[in-house]
């Protein structure tokens, strides 16, 4: 098994590192680089207009990171008056550390629809819900938070720029290294991925197993041309599970 860690960041160099103490080859190649979104300068003025009692969704450490940075930076705090939910425990506890403040999350399913079978979930009329977010993502949670009368509002605390210069190179330099497994832990991931594999290797990256992060990358990697059995699904996206999942599958 040879592995291609496409994981931005050094969250994708720890997963190689992890790979390579179980001897199993794998290199890091990030599709993105991670950047400061333009929105964060709204961040002090958005949370002191906010009701007591109102929400604060995180979709990621890298919204945690850029959020913190900003209030620290302009001397506001979390609000000790409101509510703080992430997806996953890992992302939670991180935002609690950096927040100084509970965070919630679902404990069963680890995604926007477990987030929104909580309790806290369920009488959301009139609420203000903010989502620290990249400048895309999943619009599932806000979609369905407004039908249940939330008023809600995206703010884009970081944005994803194509990490290097020559990538459909590193790709196919990839291929010729022998890599047949890739790590996908976002649908952006899988797409830019697509995007910029030539032509002359799509046949070996549609022949290469991927780990995917969630049923509904698994359905787009399908729709793609992936075969079922070249899909397996992490059921969370922390590297330590990822690395059990590859484990058991050596």
């Amino acid at each position: 098994m040879n592995i291609l860690v496409t994981r931005p960041d050094e969250r994708g160099q720890e997963l190689v590192d992890l790979l390579q103490q179980q001897q199993i080859f794998a290199i890091h190649q990030p599709l993105f680089t991670i950047e400061s979104g333009r929105e964060l300068p709204l961040l002090p003025s958005l949370f002191s207009q906010l009701n007591e009692g109102d929400y604060v969704f995180a979709v990621s450490k890298n919204a945690v990171d850029f959020a913190h940075q900003t209030m620290t930076q302009t001397g506001f705090k979390f609000r000790s008056d409101l509510h703080y939910f992430s997806v996953g425990q890992r992302t939670a506890t991180y935002f609690a550390g950096k927040s100084e403040q509970a965070v919630k999350y679902p404990i069963c399913f680890e995604n926007s629809e477990g987030l929104l079978e909580l309790p806290e979930m369920q009488n959301i009329q009139g609420k203000n819900i903010v989502i620290l977010r990249a400048e895309t993502g999943r619009e599932f949670f806000a979609k369905e938070a407004v039908k249940r009368g939330a008023s809600v509002q995206n703010v884009e605390c970081y944005r994803r720029v194509p990490s290097a210069e020559n990538l459909s190179e590193k790709l196919s330099l990839a291929k010729r290294v022998g890599i047949d497994t890739i790590i996908v832990t976002s649908s952006e991931i899988l797409a830019s991925l697509i995007e910029n594999t030539v032509d002359e290797d799509k046949d070996w990256l549609l022949s290469c197993k991927l780990i995917v992060i969630g049923h509904r990358i698994a359905t787009i990697a399908k729709q793609s041309g992936w075969g079922s059995d070249k899909i397996v699904v992490s059921p969370k996206a922390d590297n330590q599970t990822i690395l059990a999942v590859l484990t058991e599958l050596q």
